[in-house]
């Protein structure tokens, strides 16, 4: 198992503006204004209470939101508040760089508001994905082999166009969005002590964790392959990975983001990576004993416990979060 809790560092450049630091710091009143905003636009999916491990366990279904993945919940967010405040031009629409998930979930936003989106997705995004972005009415564009290739082309597409930007993870808005997943997780069992969650860019963990702050603990689980908020803790700081491995499509941000970084830096979370066998494994154990169609970014959570990277005391109380099912369930029976 590796874990690391971060030593006090300096955390920030003393230079940058005072506004700089409060885009990045995200708090449960964010969460709680999210909730509000997008209540009638999201599902509040099931928590399960799972009998396949020893401690007390519960599965956050998540995979059963609209477009099958979490990032709905930020992209409503983002869209709504941006629309409140006169910054959405329905002509313009909202522009996004994605390994997929965010830019089903930005699609299907901007549809169901009524307004235009233009997509931003590596050259090596799933087929499954960019059918799925196709089918909710946005314009796909393929452009590189990596997510931060993507993402430099829709900051470009924005400046030319006009487009809201939405950013796949490191928004306060999108951040809070997904956070409040992890109120529904409270709300439904409060006495739960562990929220485990899979970290690619951090979006979906800043806001567990600002959600669940003071009330209870965040395990944040990368794999070997895909490290960056581990990265970032050992340095100090947000830094470059190399990225690559079964689960790049979803977890696949070159550097975490800085909301995310700020709220490890705040409350450190146990960071924990795991392994590409160890995935590739929970995610078949999803599927064989729960039915749970899970792509391995989602099923990256799962595979801390079930392979023992994280090993949770006998009366912990653990959440896992299953953020998404948007893959190819062909690949769920191999041969």
């Amino acid at each position: 198992m590796i874990l690391i809790s971060p030593s006090n560092r300096e955390l920030f450049n003393s230079a940058r503006p005072v506004a700089w630091f409060a885009e990045r710091v995200i708090t449960r009143d964010d969460v709680l204004k999210a909730r509000r905003r997008i209540n009638s636009y999201v599902r509040h999916t099931p928590l399960l209470r799972a009998k396949s491990l020893p401690q007390p366990l519960w599965l956050k279904c998540e995979f059963l939101q609209y477009t099958g993945v979490f990032k709905t919940r930020g992209a409503f967010n983002r869209l709504l508040a941006a629309r409140d405040r006169g910054e959405l031009n329905p002509s313009a629409g909202v522009v996004i760089a994605s390994g997929g998930n965010a830019g089903l979930a930005n699609a299907y936003a901007a549809a169901t508001l009524g307004v235009r989106a233009t997509v931003f997705v590596p050259e090596t995004a799933p087929s499954v994905k960019i059918e799925r972005i196709r089918e909710y009415g946005a314009d796909v564009q393929q452009v590189g082999s990596e997510y931060a290739e993507a993402s430099e082309a829709a900051i470009d597409y924005a400046k030319r166009s006009g487009a809201l930007l939405s950013h796949a993870y490191d928004q306060l808005e999108i951040a809070a969005g997904a956070g409040t997943l992890a109120e529904e997780i409270l709300e439904d069992e409060p006495e739960i002590d562990t929220i485990v969650v899979a970290v690619g860019g951090g979006g979906l963990y800043a806001g567990i964790a600002a959600a669940a702050e003071g009330r209870a603990q965040v395990v944040a689980v990368e794999p070997f392959t895909c490290p960056t908020l581990h990265a970032a803790l050992e340095a100090g700081r947000p830094v470059d990975v190399s990225v690559s491995g079964v689960a790049a499509d979803s977890l696949g941000a070159r550097r975490v983001g800085e909301i995310a970084f700020t709220m490890a830096s705040r409350v450190p979370p146990t960071s924990v990576l795991v392994d590409e066998d160890a995935i590739v494994s929970a995610r078949l154990q999803l599927w064989r004993e729960y039915r749970i169609p899970a792509e391995h970014g989602a099923a990256a959570a799962f595979a801390a416990l079930s392979s023992d990277a994280y090993q949770p005391a006998r009366s912990e109380r653990v959440a896992v979060v299953v953020c998404g099912a948007n893959t190819d369930i062909r690949t769920l029976e191999p041969e």
